[in-house]
């Protein structure tokens, strides 16, 4: 069965011999820690996926090539809306907020970024500082009043948040969604383009 893969995607398998000769020290002792990596947008050979590595620190990120054949385990953002709130006490009060603030809201949605890893991994990789990354699967146009007042409770919540909406073509920021600008930056496979209607 071929894998349905996409961007924030996280992907366990990887080992050190897909990574380049000169590929850091950091990222070595990474895979070989057994830590997930996340799938990037970027056109890759069909056997192969796009995929970032995080080290400890928010300056250590690294693009490498995953073979879709190494991949033994697959974990969707979405999935993450479900854990244990006990396992992660000191994220509790903050993931209570964001349940309680996205149950209004119908669509499909999860946890990427630092929120997204410690979540699948247990390694705690969230500050105080972190923003919360979540991502939006909006297959279908996205209302500009929701997006509006998605932004407006979170900012009521003292939570600071990054939201992408995931569309059939790409990636795009809910906040320049919700802004007035005529054109908003859609992240493809092959780049970044500017449009009118992502979804056209």
């Amino acid at each position: 069965m071929k894998l349905k893969l996409e961007a924030h995607d996280l992907l366990w398998g990887m080992t050190v011999d897909c990574l380049a000769d000169d590929a850091p020290h950091w990222v070595r002792e990474v895979l070989q820690r057994g830590d997930p990596v996340v799938v990037r947008r970027a056109i890759t050979p069909e056997n192969q996926v796009a995929v970032g590595i995080r080290g400890q620190f928010r300056h250590q990120r690294y693009a490498a090539q995953m073979p879709r054949i190494a991949i033994n385990r697959q974990l969707k953002p979405e999935e993450l809306t479900h854990v244990d709130l006990q396992q992660f006490e000191h994220l509790a009060e903050r993931l209570q907020s964001i349940s309680s603030i996205m149950k209004n809201f119908s669509g499909c949605w999860g946890y990427t970024g630092s929120f997204g890893f410690e979540l699948a991994t247990g390694i705690k990789t969230v500050t105080q500082q972190s923003d919360i990354d979540l991502l939006i699967r909006a297959e279908q146009p996205f209302a500009k009043k929701q997006a509006i007042e998605l932004l407006e409770n979170f900012q009521q919540a003292g939570l600071n948040v990054d939201i992408q909406l995931q569309l059939p073509q790409g990636g795009l920021a809910l906040k320049e969604w919700a802004g007035n600008s005529g054109k908003v930056l859609l992240k493809r496979s092959d780049g970044a383009v500017l449009v009118e209607n992502p979804w056209n």
